[in-house]
Formats: C-alpha cells, structure tokens, sequence
C-alpha cells in the first residue's frame, strides 16, 4: 500500500477522555442494511451504530432541532463508529473497484484518489482515522414520509460533486444546496466539523475537529483503545 505523509491535522495530541461507546436511538433513522456490512465487512466486538456519548447526546440534539424546523424529518446515519480493520477493509474494497474502473492509471493515481476521501489505517494511536474514535459520522436526511431526500450525490461518492458548497453557484440545485446547508448548520450549531470534501461527513472532539477549531488537543482516539 502506498503511504502517505501525515495530514495536518493527524499531528495534533490526543488526550482522550474515556468515554464509552453508546448506541444510536431508535428515533435516529440508520441505513439498512448497513453499506459496509453488506460489504462483507466485519465488526466482531462492536455495532457500527454507535458513538461516543458526548457526540451521541450532541447528535440527539442536532436531531431534536431538525424536528423543530421540518416536524416528522429524521436524521438518517450512513456509518458511525468504524473499528480500523473496517477502514482497511474499505480502503482496500475501494483501491479494488478503482482498479478495475479506470485500467490504465497508475498506482500512485489511484491511491491518490483513495486517499482524497478515505483516511489511512493506521495502527499508531497518535493517528487514528477518525471514525475509529467513535467521534466522526457520515449522514444525511429523511423527510416524514421515510425517504432519503436528494443531497446532490450518495454519500461516498468520490467526486467533486461531494464537495459541500459544489452547488452553491448553480441556481438551478437551490434546493440541493439548500439541503446541504441545512444539515451544515444544524450540525455546526452542536458543535461539529464538517469534513472540507465530504457534504455527509461530521466530527466532534477528534483531530479534524481540533485542528479546525485550533484546539491544541483532541479529545478522543481510537475507541477500541480505552
């Protein structure tokens, strides 16, 4: 596999609090199957729908101020707490698919396109990807009747098309992007992160949240560690 050098935001401390891993309530809507699952990815000590409980109870909140703005939408939760063996195994499955789509690229093309979305495994706690901390979570909306509503892409799409202000220019996806900021604010007014390339992905108390934030220290590492 190709490494590659730390981003900035892997370089800053953790000081972890130890706070263990709660489950998702049933009022928070899931994916179902679970995408990674389906996969034939394994999760032997551990559900992917959970969190730490500081990011859970801020995310019941996120939830409960969505309810207030459009009664009867749900948030609905692609992927939550991912152990590193799963990033591996995702990683990997997605350097597979690459391969396969686009013949003729190099290597170090592909790996580079992995990387652009998915963070490297690492079995070094100073580095965590950071859904192994059990502090990131991919997501997006449902309306009252139980359908995903239209975000402009499925989450995980590795394309620009991800990125989260892609459709602020296009007055004719108002609405998409108008979706997007939606579930931006709702988010941000708990406390999280948005991911700079990812309209799906949050954190709380990780690196990327720290570095973001310029908090010297982040509050949690990998999960499977405490």
């Amino acid at each position: 596999m190709k490494l590659l050098d730390k981003k900035n935001w892997q370089a800053i401390p953790i000081q972890d609090c130890a706070e263990p891993l709660d489950t998702l309530p049933a009022e928070i809507a899931r994916v179902e199957p679970h995408p990674y699952l389906a996969l034939g990815a394994a999760y032997p000590d551990s559900t992917p729908h959970c969190l730490r409980r500081g990011v859970l109870q801020r995310l019941i909140r996120v939830h409960e101020a969505l309810q207030r703005r459009h009664p009867g939408w749900r948030l609905r939760v692609f992927d939550a707490y991912r152990p590193n063996a799963v990033q591996q195994f995702m990683v990997d499955h997605t350097y597979a698919t690459m391969r396969a789509q686009t013949p003729h690229a190099s290597e170090a093309q592909i790996w580079e396109r992995v990387y652009t979305f998915w963070a490297q495994p690492s079995d070094d706690p100073a580095t965590p990807p950071p859904h192994s901390t059990g502090a990131a979570i991919d997501l997006t909306l449902e309306n009252a009747a139980g359908e995903e509503l239209d975000m402009g892409t499925p989450i995980d799409d590795f394309s620009a098309r991800a990125h989260p202000d892609f459709f602020r220019d296009q007055p004719q996806h108002a609405d998409i992007q108008a979706r997007r900021t939606l579930l931006f604010d709702l988010m941000h007014a708990e406390g999280f992160v948005q991911h700079p390339a990812e309209w799906w992905h949050f954190s709380y108390g990780d690196q990327l949240w720290a570095w973001r934030h310029g908090a010297a220290q982040a509050h949690y590492g990998r999960a499977d560690l405490i």
